[in-house]
């Protein structure tokens, strides 16, 4: 009995799981739009004879559903993410996007498929369980303010004692498991700057304020922040993404320019600072030179801090099911997810499944149009989170 018995019968599901990722990866759904995917979902819950089931919780589809042990114990909490991105999908499989301009571009349709599969399971062995199993499924991970804040705030994780998600990777080969001690992500945040100059001629500079000027110095001095503000050991990183100035011709000096670009921290300290000085300097740089400063400092996802002694925990039990080998610490990359906002509520974790195969072309980064999973990553995942469910549940 127990976490053998789950295992034989999460494999001998693994078919319909398949079917299951295919469906939704056919039929993707941009973030807060999930509505047919949410749908698909509790129509499987319902099929599992799952009956405490809440829709719509959160800012958009969002959906609790609670698995009842049959004896008193824990309440952990397995979140899984629905929702797409509005990209063109290029990817050489038979189950492509069928709905153009967007696809699952990061494996949220594996995540789903996989909870569902976990959920399937233990509702068949829920006799079996010291405590209850809740399931997040969460839309818009993807898009600020996303989904996860605003489930805490409706109540998603009232009553539960740790929550614990889950990423599949394709740059992490496919049966490897990935976790992070601390940081598992960065906060994200984005910036813009609106210069206004004075435009004229291009062959009289000086009856004009070139804001194209204006805004190369704004770009080369703000650079400094990371390298001279921080403090070296705690990472920082600033980027331009983009510069908007005239053009229109080749004498015409610009009346204004835009700027945006993106700040990523760890520290909350950190964080602050940077927002401080992109405001301070960036407002200094374009006054001297008489232009006129409009900054917007927008707050993404708050980083991802994994609580220490539940990692440890989950890094020693995923390790007795795989092998120490195939269980290692990730290095912590400067992408956002809003995971973050589970975790400033509860302890738990948050880790990483391989996914990537080279052989069968499954190894374009996230967010590329031509990304894939190796399928058995959902065997993996699976296997993980019923490993923690045997721990915190039996």
């Amino acid at each position: 009995m127990g976490y053998k018995k789950w295992v034989d019968e999460l494999e001998m599901n693994y078919g319909e799981t398949v079917q299951w990722r295919r469906h939704i990866h056919e039929y993707p759904e941009p973030s807060f739009e999930e509505k047919k995917t949410a749908e698909f979902i509790v129509s499987k819950l319902k099929e599992f004879k799952i009956d405490e089931i809440r829709t719509n919780v959160g800012n958009g589809y969002g959906i609790v559903a609670k698995i009842k042990g049959s004896k008193p114990g824990p309440t952990i909490a397995f979140r899984a993410d629905i929702d797409a991105l509005r990209l063109q999908e290029e990817a050489d499989v038979m189950f492509s996007s069928k709905n153009p301009g967007i696809m699952h571009a990061c494996g949220h349709d594996a995540h789903a498929a996989t909870l569902l599969s976990v959920a399937k399971v233990l509702q068949n062995n829920r006799h079996e369980l010291k405590g209850n199993l809740v399931l997040l499924f969460q839309p818009a991970e993807e898009c600020p303010p996303g989904g996860a804040e605003s489930m805490v705030k409706d109540g998603c994780l009232d009553g539960v004692d740790y929550v614990f998600g889950l990423h599949v990777m394709s740059n992490v080969e496919v049966g490897k498991i990935g976790y992070f001690s601390h940081f598992g992500s960065a906060c994200s945040d984005t910036f813009n700057i609106k210069i206004q100059g004075k435009g004229g001629h291009g062959a009289m500079p000086h009856t004009a304020i070139d804001p194209v000027v204006i805004g190369a110095n704004v770009v080369t001095q703000l650079q400094s922040l990371v390298s001279r503000y921080i403090d070296p050991l705690k990472p920082a990183v600033l980027t331009f993404a983009g510069f908007q100035a005239g053009g229109a011709a080749d004498n015409i000096i610009a009346d204004n320019a835009y700027l945006n670009g993106t700040v990523r921290t760890l520290n909350s300290e950190v964080r602050d600072l940077m927002e401080e000085q992109i405001k301070k300097m960036g407002n200094s740089i374009i006054n001297s030179f008489g232009g006129k400063a409009e900054i917007e400092y927008r707050r993404g996802y708050p980083s991802v801090e994994n609580t220490l002694e539940v990692t440890e925990r989950l890094k020693n039990i995923l390790a007795s099911k795989f092998g120490e080998k195939e269980v290692s610490e990730l290095t912590v990359t400067m992408g956002g997810e809003d995971f973050a906002y589970y975790l400033q509520e509860k302890p738990g974790s948050f880790f990483y499944v391989g996914a990537g195969n080279d052989d069968i072309n499954a190894n374009f980064p996230h967010h590329h149009p031509k990304f894939k999973i190796d399928e058995k990553s959902m065997i993996y995942s699976g296997k993980s989170f019923l490993a923690l469910a045997e721990y915190y549940l039996l």
